[in-house]
């Protein structure tokens, strides 16, 4: 695949933010006014491949603001999967120390960025704070219902596969620790353009029983988030989630025989 990059990471923290025509969704002033509030962290914007004016958008944010974002631009279309997995790898390349990756439309808001790193910090046996979308009291939950329920049914599906009880596997922002598990994980392309996230989770585990330094569920963090919003415009078309059940069995299938445990029941 051909890659063209726009910009250095330098920043200690580096988020990776897919994009695929966001041109006329991208909302550059919360990006940049939650940016200011940051510290050390710097946004790897990656242009999948985009039809629209989204590249315009993004070199404007980056001439703007350089300290705070920059840009890779994939040639052609890849999937979120593959553009996620290239801005990591550039980031870790870089040097980043943690690494991450967030939803273009900020259903996390970027203020949570500073929460997972904080834990990241104070924690240093975690490898990966994962954000989960629980409703709960004190909370700002808004999420589809219907969507809502299929993601739930998902998620206790994944569980099982997993041996992992992870409430929300399919969450947007997650952060994780430069180590050579995370790396690992990253190294090869998904499977799916668009379940990676619960092939990462499988090959996060499958690395963290090869190093004797970390223990593996222990290593895990599922944060609560204060604040989701469920926005419109969804990437995710009706061939693709038709798609979901084929791909996620591909997945089972392919690292049970890499050490992964198999469905387990919790008590």
């Amino acid at each position: 695949m051909r890659v063209r990059d726009t910009g250095n990471t330098v920043a200690a923290t580096v988020i990776v933010v897919p994009c695929y025509n966001e041109a006329t969704r991208l909302n550059t002033e919360a990006m940049a006014a939650g940016m200011a509030a940051l510290e050390d962290v710097s946004i790897l914007f990656v242009d999948d491949g985009s039809t629209d004016s989204t590249h315009r958008v993004l070199e404007g944010l980056c001439r703007a603001e350089p300290g705070a974002f920059s840009m890779l631009r994939l040639e052609r279309n890849a999937g979120k999967a593959e553009a996620v997995r290239a801005g990591v790898n550039q980031a870790l390349g870089a040097g980043a120390e943690f690494v991450g990756y967030w939803d273009a439309d900020l259903a996390t808001p970027l203020d949570q960025i500073g929460v997972f790193r904080s834990i990241l910090v104070d924690r240093p046996e975690l490898v990966a704070v994962l954000g989960s979308r629980v409703r709960r009291l004190g909370s700002n939950i808004e999420r589809n219902q219907s969507r809502h329920l299929l993601g739930r049914i998902f998620a206790t599906a994944a569980s099982l596969v997993l041996g992992l009880p992870v409430y929300d596997t399919q969450c947007g922002a997650k952060l994780f620790r430069a180590v050579p598990a995370v790396k690992n994980s990253f190294a090869e392309p998904f499977l799916s353009r668009w379940l990676f996230d619960v092939e990462l989770l499988a090959r996060l585990l499958r690395n963290l029983d090869r190093d004797v330094t970390t223990r593996r569920v222990m290593s895990l963090y599922e944060q609560p988030l204060p604040v989701w919003r469920d926005e419109p415009g969804s990437k995710l078309s009706l061939g693709h989630k038709l798609k979901v059940p084929v791909e996620f069995f591909a997945i089972y299938w392919r690292y049970r025989d890499r050490g992964l445990p198999g469905p387990k029941k919790f008590s």
